[in-house]
């Protein structure tokens, strides 16, 4: 048996048992129910027992399960009283990226509404990149951003959970050639250098997806330049460039310039909400019990079959 059980493990378990109904189980914890399948086998492996009896028509406990469940309770009920003993000592840190994006921010509002004892703290890092190092120093709790665009590296010391395919867009100057139309198809880029933030440190898993996306459509990217630091900085710089930027639907306005949605296929940017593995804070189950929220009452993980994405974005979604 393992030395150490993860207690997420065994929250999964002991809604299992509760509700015998691993859909109605998944719904209450706000994850897949194939993600709860997957906590439950792993705890089974580590206990070197069988919990639960499937079949297609019901779940029931085992007589290691039933064992087991009065355990878990307490060490789960041990750790709920510990962080409501601690918990208040410091607030949730959570990386927003940039002012003005609306997922994040949107997922952080609810969380504050569904833990209002809890102290909830916006940071703005720019980029998912950027704000790994301060998540893996312990100084972020939670950010949101393009995980599949992460060093591998990086992506073996977090976790994450999909909340988000955001439709991607272009913000081009107001007099631009393309500024007339309502929706700006993939191939009428070609020719143009767009902005993808090359150079930038903190967001090359942004540039990477831009790569991607303008691979054989006669795009190119625009090359480093120095960065811009602030919003005020970063207006400057485009409006003298005078450059599209490549952009999600919901970006921020700027002043002289309109924010155009891709077409032809649709371009999607797959958000999840990332932290460090072994988060622990009185927080941090609402800010994923927000973005669940959200993701199914906006639909947010609704896709249309033909619109674009990586398949490595996929495959870090879960939905390949």
């Amino acid at each position: 048996m393992a030395a150490h059980l993860d207690t997420r493990l065994l929250r999964a378990f002991v809604v299992v048992a509760e509700e015998l109904h691993f859909t109605r189980a998944a719904a209450r914890l706000f994850v897949a129910q194939q993600a709860l399948s997957r906590d439950v086998r792993r705890l089974e492996r580590e206990l070197g027992a069988d919990l639960f009896v499937r079949t297609t028509r019901q779940v029931t406990l085992t007589a290691d399960g039933e064992r087991l469940l009065p355990y878990a309770r307490r060490v789960l009920a041990a750790q709920d009283e510990l962080l409501a003993a601690f918990g208040e000592a410091r607030p949730l840190l959570v990386d927003l990226n940039s002012p003005g994006l609306v997922t994040g921010r949107r997922v952080l509002h609810r969380a504050r509404e569904l833990a209002p004892q809890c102290e909830l703290m916006a940071r703005f890092e720019s980029g998912l990149t950027g704000a790994a190092g301060e998540l893996l120093a312990g100084r972020l709790d939670a950010s949101f951003g393009r995980f599949a665009g992460l060093d591998p590296v990086l992506r073996t010391q977090l976790e994450q959970q999909p909340v988000r395919y955001e439709p991607m867009a272009v913000v081009l100057p107001e007099d631009h050639r393309l500024a007339s139309l309502t929706e700006v198809p993939l191939a009428e880029l070609a020719g143009e250098t767009v902005y993808a933030g090359a150079g930038n440190p903190r967001t090359p898993e942004w540039t990477d997806l831009a790569r991607r996306l303008f691979e054989g459509r006669g795009v190119r990217i625009a090359p480093p330049m120095p960065l811009a630091v602030g919003d005020e900085e970063f207006e400057r710089i485009m409006a003298k460039m005078r450059r599209p930027i490549l952009a999600v639907v919901d970006f921020p306005a700027m002043p002289a310039t309109v924010v155009r949605p891709l077409v032809d296929p649709v371009p999607w940017s797959l958000v999840s909400l990332v932290w460090r593995k072994g988060l622990v804070h009185p927080g941090f189950e609402a800010l994923r019990r927000a973005a669940a929220e959200l993701a199914a009452a906006e639909r947010w993980l609704h896709r249309p079959v033909e619109g674009w994405i990586p398949a490595i974005d996929l495959d870090a979604a879960g939905t390949k």
